[in-house]
């Protein structure tokens, strides 16, 4: 079963990477702010999901997501 791709020559080119979407429920998609900067993550120190306004502890997606299974895994 060898199957190759020669009329889809930009599936994987460099530079034609399909744009991230956000998740429906992201703070993004629900129509945050865009001229508002965003707050960095509290772990990790990365660009978050969220405006600089949003109160708590704000955690970019990687480290929500490991928040989460760390949640999940501890009984």
């Amino acid at each position: 079963m060898d199957e190759t791709r020669t009329g889809d020559s930009a599936y994987c080119a460099p530079g034609h990477a399909p744009q991230a979407v956000d998740a429906p429920g992201s703070p993004r998609a629900a129509g945050a702010d865009v001229g508002e900067p965003f707050a960095d993550c509290v772990l990790c120190g990365e660009p978050t999901e969220y405006p600089e306004s949003t109160r708590g502890a704000t955690l970019c997606p990687v480290c929500e997501w490991q928040e989460a299974q760390r949640g999940a895994c501890s009984g």
